[in-house]
């Protein structure tokens, strides 16, 4: 019995044959519809084009992963401040510069929704919560809650909402160097 792999190898060899167009073309007209949908690409290659289900759910599937592929990693910083959040940027900044500041050892580690802060473990969590607000996640565990620091989450156990550079001020600043402190 073959295998998938022979049998993918095979589909794909037989693409001209049973469709009409080699595999580039295909994907060539599938690029220039600027569908990203598998669903959508079937009912086009099916309904316009007359591709027989298999086959046409082959070539969807190529497609998606040559678009996958051509597309160029972002920079999940300039992700996360853009659009209607672009507003956040300069508290990003701000907390990013003071961080630096503390030691040659601050490791920046940016995720698709936020940067964490770290040394030998996380210290600080930047997240671009809302539109008008930055969530400051700090590991203070054992500090208690009040005024502007609230009990946050099990990585941080404390947050500070901030919504102005203004918000990023010596407390603040105390405390992001107080977590520095404790995570070395």
């Amino acid at each position: 019995m073959p295998t998938a792999e022979k049998q993918l190898a095979t589909m794909l060899a037989n693409v001209p044959e049973k469709t009409g167009k080699p595999m580039g073309e295909w994907l060539a007209l599938i690029a220039a519809s600027g569908l990203d949908k598998h669903g959508k690409i079937l009912a086009l290659l099916k309904g316009e084009h007359g591709v027989s289900h298999g086959f046409a759910n082959l070539i969807a599937s190529e497609a998606l992963k040559a678009q996958t592929q051509s597309e160029t990693p972002t920079d999940p910083v300039e992700d996360q401040y853009s659009g209607g959040k672009a507003g956040l940027r300069p508290i990003y900044d701000a907390v990013l510069a003071f961080a630096q500041t503390l030691g040659g050892d601050v490791e920046v580690a940016p995720r698709k929704a936020s940067v964490s802060l770290r040394r030998a473990k996380q210290f600080a969590l930047i997240t671009p919560a809302t539109k008008t607000r930055i969530d400051l996640g700090l590991a203070l565990k054992g500090d208690e809650a009040a005024g502007r620091l609230e009990t946050y989450n099990a990585m941080c156990s404390h947050r500070v909402r901030l919504e102005s550079p203004a918000d990023f001020d010596d407390e603040v600043k105390a405390w992001v160097a107080e977590a520095y402190s404790r995570s070395g």
